[in-house]
């Protein structure tokens, strides 16, 4: 199963529930699979006290509890009743997410709905028909990529349950997919994915950094910090294949050149990261994503969660720290018009590749400071 996954962390958000697009078939399978696991919730409270209510699964759902009531409480993200009720799915994700770019271009198509404004992604419950759709957009020529979520965001339409497939996650992912989650509620603007997705990704890399220190977990703190150190390294390597196809892209090469040269910058990252992996004395690795297609449509369905996320941190670091006025400035930027809204995020000081730390020392001593 592919998915746009970074290790520990990184997931998909889809808004399949709100995207009513006017082809009936498509509203069908939305509106039936929205009403599936809103029918299908229990009470989290409920399942912790009956006894018949496996170990591990009360394990979980306490750790789901202990992580939200951290994001309403030290993150100031909306407390509004998501994620006190629990749904076993049945199957590994909730959703799909189809994404679609030129053979020749690395934007992303988008697609619009009412409530959620365009996406750069089209969402499905069922997998069959999104990679049915995803075959129809490749035989017109189109790259594509289809990927599992983990979880979506109806953006505080509904209250929003705790699925079994975050439950299934890792400690340090679960807790880091509800902050990213809930800060979809916090703040969201029509139109604009790659805005959304990589201010969901800052509040959750700077809650996941908080969450972890607030517990005395020094080790997970240094894994989770490592982590993102390699992950910038990594996102640094497609930045440059970006760049490289870009320019490919908007020369005058003709078409069966520029496949050829696409395929050659492409075999150039994977070298290029085997390289990299080359020297990393342990996980987390990208192996996964680097295994898969590498096309137009996944370069861009990565780029959509990381293009703002160190610019949006000097926000952040410009309030203190202070997360509530952080929401507020970002809230102020986008009421801007698109334009605008981009002027200003090329007018602030453009950030280094380093994160919310540095890591951790050699041997596992103690983390950095944070920037």
């Amino acid at each position: 199963m592919d998915r746009l996954a970074w290790p520990a962390r990184f997931f998909i958000t889809g808004i399949a529930a709100l995207q009513a697009a006017c082809h009936p078939l498509y509203l069908a399978q939305a509106t039936a699979g929205q009403i599936a696991i809103l029918n299908a919730r229990q009470p989290v409270a409920r399942l912790e006290a009956d006894p018949a209510t496996p170990a591990w699964l009360r394990a979980r759902l306490a750790l789901a509890g202990e992580a939200l009531a951290f994001a309403h409480e030290a993150l100031a993200l909306p407390d509004n009743g998501s994620y006190r009720q629990y749904v076993e799915l049945g199957r590994e994700f909730p959703v799909w997410n189809v994404f679609a770019a030129p053979e020749f271009a690395l934007e992303l198509q988008t697609w619009c709905f009412p409530v959620a404004g365009c996406t750069a992604y089209r969402g499905y419950f069922d997998e069959a028909r999104a990679r049915a759709f995803a075959a129809g957009l490749a035989a017109r020529g189109e790259d594509v990529f289809v990927a599992g979520a983990s979880a979506y965001s109806t953006l505080g339409f509904f209250r929003d349950p705790l699925l079994s497939s975050v439950v299934a996650l890792p400690d340090a992912s679960l807790a880091g997919l509800l902050f990213h989650e809930l800060a979809h509620q916090q703040f969201y603007v029509s139109g604009d994915t790659v805005f959304n997705e990589s201010f969901a990704t800052l509040v959750e890399q700077e809650g996941m950094v908080r969450w972890l220190t607030a517990r005395g977990d020094a080790a997970g703190l240094c894994r989770y910090l490592d982590g993102l150190a390699r992950e910038r390294e990594v996102h640094a390597l497609l930045d440059e294949a970006r760049q490289r196809l870009r320019a490919l892209y908007a020369s005058a090469a003709g078409e069966e050149q520029q496949r050829a040269a696409k395929a050659a910058a492409i075999a150039q990252l994977r070298q290029r990261y085997a390289s990299l992996r080359a020297g990393w004395q342990g996980p987390p690795y990208f192996d996964g994503w680097f295994a898969g297609t590498i096309n137009n449509a996944r370069l861009g369905a990565v780029a959509a969660y990381d293009r703002h996320v160190g610019t949006l941190r000097v926000i952040l670091e410009s309030e203190g720290g202070d997360l509530p006025a952080f929401y507020r400035r970002v809230a102020r930027l986008g009421r801007l018009p698109p334009a605008d809204r981009a002027e200003v995020l090329r007018e602030i000081r453009q950030p280094s590749l380093r994160g919310p730390g540095d890591g951790c020392a050699p041997g596992g001593g103690a983390p950095a400071a944070a920037n």
